[in-house]
C-alpha cells in the first residue's frame, strides 16, 4: 500500500480548506475530517469510506477494499480526484454521517 508523499500533499491540498489530516497505518494512510476516519489513501489511490451520502455522489463508481481482508470502499478516480469541489463535498459530507470516535479508556 505504499503511497508517494506528494500524492498525500496532493490530496490535502485538494481538501482544504476541510479540517483533514493524513496519519499513517495500515500500511497506508487514514484521512480523517473532524477527527473522524473517512477515507484511507493506498497505492496512491483515495477509497472513501461508504456512508448513505456517499452512495449518491459515487452512483456506480468502482468500490475495492483499500487493503486485503478490507471491506469495500468507494475508489476515488482521477478526474474526481483533481475536481476539488466534488472532492471536498464528498468529504465533508461523509464525515457528517459518521459518528465521532469513541475516546479510548483508561486502564
Amino acid at each position: 500500500m505504499a503511497t508517494r508523499k506528494e500524492t498525500i500533499e496532493f490530496i490535502l491540498d485538494q481538501l482544504a480548506p476541510l479540517p483533514v489530516r493524513a496519519r499513517a497505518m495500515f500500511g497506508g494512510h487514514a484521512l480523517y475530517c473532524d477527527e473522524k476516519v473517512v477515507a484511507l489513501i493506498g497505492d496512491d489511490t483515495l477509497f472513501v469510506k461508504p456512508a448513505a451520502a456517499t452512495m449518491e455522489l459515487f452512483g456506480d463508481g468502482e468500490m475495492a477494499p483499500p487493503y486485503p481482508g478490507a471491506k469495500d470502499y468507494h475508489v476515488v478516480a482521477d478526474d474526481q480526484l483533481h475536481d476539488a469541489e466534488w472532492l471536498q463535498s464528498v468529504i465533508a459530507r461523509t464525515a457528517e454521517q459518521l459518528p465521532m470516535p469513541k475516546k479510548k479508556g483508561h486502564t
